[in-house]
Formats: structure tokens, C-alpha cells, sequence
């Protein structure tokens, strides 16, 4: 595994949650990427690394995709709690 060499970004707040719950479910960024695709979502590893490091902002349909692919809410994603 990786260590990130650069600090975490501040273009989305979704990104860390992505990458835990990604490692929680023990799947690869290829395999996420793979999923997404299937769900129409053309995102490469670069642009996957950048969301994760809060480097690259995420649309509301990447949001809702990841959300399906990860099987947690958009709002679990988004730290909001009702």
C-alpha cells in the first residue's frame, strides 16, 4: 500500500470518507473503478487518488454512484446525521 505524499485538499469532504469505507470493504481502486464504470462514471486511477485526497471536487452523480458502489448513504458520505 501507498502512503499519500501530499496533504489532503479542501476542493471536497467526501474523499476521506470514500477511501475508508473503500478499505473497509477491502477493495482496490481498480475494482471501484470498475464499478463506477459500470454505473457510467469514466473516472481513471489518477482522478479516483485525487477525490480520495481531496484534491479534485465530486459531482452529484459521482456522489450518488459512489454511494451505491460503497452501499453507504450520500449522507454518510457527507457526515450528515438526521
Amino acid at each position: 500500500m501507498r502512503i499519500r505524499k501530499q496533504a489532503l485538499g479542501d476542493k471536497n469532504i467526501v474523499g476521506a470518507k470514500i477511501e475508508q469505507r473503500r478499505k473497509e470493504l477491502k477493495m482496490k481502486q481498480f475494482e471501484l473503478l470498475e464499478a463506477l464504470n459500470a454505473k457510467g462514471i469514466e473516472l481513471n486511477a489518477s482522478g479516483l487518488s485525487k477525490i480520495e485526497g481531496q484534491i479534485r471536487s465530486v459531482n452529484d452523480y459521482e456522489l450518488k454512484a459512489f454511494a451505491e458502489v460503497l452501499k453507504i448513504s450520500v449522507n454518510d458520505l457527507l457526515g450528515i446525521k438526521i
